[in-house]
């Protein structure tokens, strides 16, 4: 069962005009473990755009603007996105009623895209 979708699409030359203009944008839209991760990569943009993406998507999903450093996109051992939300962004997660926030991410040459799915919690499952 599905609870909310949020979605959103960037440009990646934007994303990358935005960092080379304003030297502290990153700082203000990434967390210090997001900018490390983007900036270990040889063209970051991409990987800030498609944060950036997931930022929006799951302030769409939940339905209201969200602070931006309450809301991470890490990334697992395998190195698939997770979502770890903070502060007023968490609260209002567990109000709306999700147990969990899914998220993928794409990007190609020119843009970078991300889909976030507020799913209920899962049951716990007991003994056949």
């Amino acid at each position: 069962m599905l609870s909310s979708i949020g979605i959103d699409i960037i440009e990646i030359e934007r994303m990358r005009q935005a960092l080379r203009r304003r030297p502290r944008f990153a700082e203000r839209l990434f967390t210090a473990a997001e900018r490390a991760y983007c900036e270990s990569k040889a063209d970051p943009a991409p990987r800030y755009a498609a944060r950036f993406a997931a930022k929006e998507a799951v302030a769409k999903a939940l339905g209201r603007w969200l602070r931006w450093h309450e809301v991470e996109i890490t990334v697992d051992q395998s190195g698939r996105p997770r979502i770890s939300l903070s502060g007023e962004a968490a609260e209002l997660a567990r109000i709306a009623g999700g147990g969990r926030l899914l998220v993928s991410l794409s990007h190609s040459h020119d843009y970078a895209v991300a889909c976030v799915f507020l799913a209920p919690p899962q049951e716990a499952k007991g003994p056949a």
